[in-house]
């Protein structure tokens, strides 16, 4: 016997259904599993192929499941970087009768990494701080919508490549709670429980010889405390500044927009004295403000520094094809143009073989920066689409697997 509640109606629920529900997760046939980077988990994880994808088994109390699933789809709601969430299995039972855990099934994240994976090969140094500003971003922004994530580290995140940087995504949030707001004491308690998580991910690392020589895992974590204050003085600091200091507005606003975040909160107030003042509070803020851009524009999704990369490079289209037809083109028309006559013929060129390498955004970002390599070397602009064949042939063939990473012993 098994309940089945789903977050949409696209699952595949026959193909669900016929899953051995009464069977403990542990005892699985080996033939459904798969073997998938994942975070470190209390309880029974199985990763499994079903309908065309994959997904993550993971068995929990049912209290603890439907907690889960409860902040998993208020995280996704307030577009905060999770796992997608498939549903929740409850009401199992056995076939004697004997009760279960309740399973919660989250889909596997394409193009996604766990930590240990980054480091595994050669040319990984310098990742460390990349990691350590992915969970400073990820924990700013559990934060600011009132979420207390309670066991934040390394190996309960995955990371996804975006255009140098990396992004990271909650996998594991059974220790999580939801408040209305945070305290500043709640706030640094996660931040403590990330810090001292993070020592040990890094200590790993170090055991491995994963970790650059003369790197010292407890000066980076130092880092994490550093960059989550100041990202979170410069979303939560009110500024009150006199009206005639407006550049200092669009300073604190271009900081935002860097960091991927958006806010229009600005109020102007008139003191007794009769001058103006300017209130600023980035109360509400939003992730992805290039990302949004970009979608709204072509219909790419992409993360956010992949997002400012490709603007910018559909920002310079634009001026070229305004110069070439003698007019200023609407934002609208050059962006269509640059899609069909520049990105998606890019993408078309890479071979089917080689497509699951990287996500198509980075692939194009990579290609940019082939472009300049080359143009550099040449000493002028070899075009677009020699860097593309010379990328493809001598830089993507050689970069690993990233679609769907299968782990190994």
């Amino acid at each position: 016997m098994v309940a089945l509640k789903l977050k949409t109606s696209e699952d595949p629920l026959p193909d669900l259904l016929a899953l051995p529900w009464s069977t403990p997760l542990a005892s699985w046939p080996d033939e459904l599993a798969v073997r998938l980077p994942e975070g470190r988990h209390r309880h029974v994880v199985r990763f499994i192929e079903l309908g065309g994808g994959f997904l993550a088994c993971k068995e929990l109390s049912p209290g603890l499941a439907q907690r889960e699933f409860e902040l998993l789809t208020y995280l996704k709601e307030q577009q905060v970087p999770t796992v997608d969430l498939v549903g929740v299995a409850s009401q199992r039972s056995t076939e004697d009768g004997g009760v279960l855990d309740a399973v919660l099934i989250t889909r596997h994240l394409e193009f996604s990494l766990p930590y240990l994976h980054l480091f595994a090969r050669a040319g990984s140094d310098g990742l460390h701080e990349k990691l350590i500003d992915a969970l400073a971003i990820l924990l700013a922004r559990i934060h600011l919508v009132g979420v207390f994530w309670g066991d934040c580290s390394l190996g309960n995140a995955l990371f996804r490549r975006d255009a140098g940087s990396l992004v990271a995504y909650i996998v594991d949030l059974e220790t999580g709670q939801r408040f209305d707001e945070l305290t500043d004491g709640q706030r640094q308690h996660d931040l403590d429980i990330a810090i001292e998580n993070l020592a040990g991910g890094l200590f790993e690392l170090e055991a491995l010889g994963r970790l650059a020589s003369g790197t010292d895992p407890v000066e980076l974590v130092q880092q994490l405390q550093i960059r989550y204050d100041a990202l979170w003085g410069e979303l939560t600091q009110t500024d009150d500044l006199p009206a005639d200091e407006l550049w200092r507005i669009r300073e604190r606003l271009r900081r935002l927009n860097d960091l991927g975040f958006d806010t229009t909160e600005v109020e102007m107030v008139e003191r007794k004295d009769g001058t103006h003042h300017v209130l600023f509070r980035p109360r509400i803020v939003e992730e992805g403000h290039h990302r949004k851009i970009l979608l709204r524009l072509t219909g790419i999704d992409a993360q956010e520094n992949q997002a400012r990369r490709l603007l910018s490079a559909l920002h310079s289209f634009g001026a070229w094809a305004s110069r070439a037809e003698g007019r200023e083109l609407p934002e609208a028309v050059y962006a269509y143009r640059w899609l069909t006559e520049r990105y998606e013929p890019t993408i078309a060129a890479v071979p089917e073989e080689l497509r699951g390498r990287l996500m198509d955004a980075e692939i194009f970002h990579q290609i940019l920066d082939h472009l300049w390599f080359l143009s550099e070397e040449a000493g002028k602009d070899v075009g677009l689409d020699i860097a593309t064949e010379g990328y493809i042939k001598s830089v993507l063939p050689f970069l690993p697997e990233e679609l769907t990473v299968i782990e190994t012993d």
